[in-house]
């Protein structure tokens, strides 16, 4: 028997995966939610990894968008082919030009042939643009949700370089009272090494780098981004 499962993930422990959660009841209030928080950019993700290994021909995957599939186009561009190849309909709430079903639509809208053999030759020619359109369709969804991963990364960068040049204080200021007394270099390594901030280090690494727990590190890395919010205003 099919089922329809929803994907949810959040990439931050400070973002709210409820949103996404919601959109995807309303759509259809008995699917099977699936949900995670993962870092960095590979789609090594547990609860993915199990969905993706389950499902078979006939279920049905919805996400929010397709940047919760993947965030690299090439993976995601992948991914989604291997999955249709199974007969696994996808999808994409804020995308549905890309939905599979929509594909398979252009792609098996073929002019049937005539018997001629010189208009057949137009007639397959046709039917490939067809399909390699929608195709391009695909590709461009994955790319431009990467690039907008890449541009949110851009804005940080710069809004730190902002405060910077206005004079405005970057992390710990002189004088303010620290809970724990390594809070402040911890902070400043975490400033250093994260490719959210300076650096180019997703988040494990800069966990291991940093020495910090897991809930310590969030904890420091959230009150780091309220700060930058902040200088950027």
């Amino acid at each position: 028997m099919s089922k329809i499962y929803g994907y949810a993930r959040i990439s931050r422990k400070e973002q709210s995966i409820d949103r996404q959660i919601r959109n995807i009841i309303a759509a259809c209030p008995d699917v099977h939610m699936v949900q995670e928080a993962y870092t960095g950019r590979t789609m090594q993700r547990p609860e993915w990894d199990k969905l993706f290994s389950k499902v078979s021909n006939g279920d049905t995957i919805i996400f929010d968008s397709v940047s919760r599939m993947s965030r690299s186009a090439d993976e995601g561009v992948t991914t989604y082919f291997q999955l249709m190849d199974r007969g696994v309909s996808l999808i994409f709430l804020k995308e549905p030009y890309i939905n599979t079903a929509t594909y398979m639509e252009a792609s098996q809208q073929s002019i049937q042939s005539t018997g001629n053999d010189i208009a057949d030759i137009y007639i397959d020619a046709t039917n490939k643009v067809i399909k390699l359109l929608a195709e391009k369709q695909i590709i461009k969804a994955f790319e431009q949700a990467e690039k907008e991963v890449s541009d949110l990364r851009q804005r940080t960068k710069e809004g730190i370089e902002t405060a910077r040049l206005n004079g405005k204080q970057i992390g710990q200021q002189a004088g303010r009272k620290l809970n724990v007394k390594k809070k402040a270099p911890a902070m400043d390594k975490i400033r250093q090494y994260s490719r959210d901030f300076e650096g180019n280090r997703n988040d494990i690494e800069t966990m291991k780098l940093v020495e910090l727990s897991r809930n310590t590190y969030y904890k420091y890395k959230k009150e780091l981004l309220a700060e930058y919010v902040q200088m950027s205003r």
